[in-house]
């Protein structure tokens, strides 16, 4: 058996900036354990298994870390999109429904000079908490308690993965990091990861739970700070701003965020972003 991938990078017009992700348009008949397998053997942040349908524009999907599976993700439905826009041969903008476990998402794609552009909505955010432990959660970043944001609260924010986010001052960003794994940390606030995010410069970073990997543009957490920003008033409904991450990596990427509803009531957030194709493969050996 030999399976096919694509090679895409995305929130970036540059090839080899941006997340890189290997998406697979078909891998049906493919156990979890295979797919983690290949992930791993890949090495990318994060890979994406497609499997189409009886349905146009429609294709079931699930997404692996080197860790586990993901019941949700951003850049990897973005670059999914884009790929399966740039094998069907259409030229006009598309629309795709990707099934997730535990949701079902929509994706626009539209052509480019330099690939492809994608707009995940991610629906309806989940705000899930504050959280008052502020000194034990800036020690956990290695940062002070006077680094956080003085007047914005920590909070759990989910659009299918709940994120909790540390707002933090200007410039607090760079001495940020993971010394300890905070896995069960979060879990007792019941966060699965948080992302730290300095709203002066609409800058944000994150990490793997252990600390020993930095992600490089996190389209499921942008989500989450799109909701936020609306929330507390720091963006008007249906304003798209830029995001910013991947600069203490050495692939600073672009986000565009656009939370829609008002500050009492976030309706959905879509995030979008670039994406560039750089290659296509095929796996001669399968696990």
């Amino acid at each position: 058996m030999s399976l096919e991938y694509f090679h895409v990078d995305v929130f970036s017009r540059t090839p080899y900036g941006g997340n890189s992700l290997p998406v697979f348009p078909d891998a049906s008949g493919l156990t979890a354990e295979q797919m983690l397998r290949l992930t791993q053997e890949l090495r990318h942040f994060e890979a994406i298994f497609l499997e189409p349908t009886h349905q146009a524009n429609r294709v079931r999907a699930r997404v692996f870390d080197a860790f586990e599976e993901l019941p949700f993700a951003g850049h990897p439905v973005i670059g999914a999109g884009a790929t399966l826009h740039a094998t069907s041969g259409c030229a006009e903008p598309q629309t795709w429904q990707i099934e997730l476990p535990g949701k079902v998402v929509s994706v626009t794609t539209e052509q480019a000079e330099y690939g492809f552009t994608g707009w995940l909505d991610q629906g309806t955010p989940d705000f899930l908490g504050m959280v008052t432990e502020r000194d034990l959660f800036a020690r956990t970043f290695d940062l002070r308690s006077d680094d956080l944001h003085p007047d914005l609260p920590l909070e759990i924010v989910s659009t299918g993965l709940r994120y909790l986010i540390l707002p933090v001052k200007e410039g607090a960003l760079e001495g940020a990091r993971i010394r300890n794994d905070i896995t069960d940390l979060l879990h007792r606030v019941n966060a699965q990861f948080a992302v730290l995010f300095d709203a002066a410069t609409l800058e944000i970073r994150h990490w793997n739970n252990d600390g020993l990997i930095e992600d490089i543009a996190t389209g499921s957490a942008a989500g989450t700070i799109g909701a936020y920003c609306l929330k507390h008033g720091l963006v008007q409904g249906s304003e798209l701003f830029i995001l910013n991450q991947g600069r203490f990596t050495g692939r600073p990427s672009t986000l565009r965020v656009q939370p829609v509803g008002t500050h009492h009531i976030v309706q959905s957030v879509k995030v979008g972003g670039d994406v560039v194709l750089i290659g296509r493969g095929t796996l001669q050996v399968v696990p």
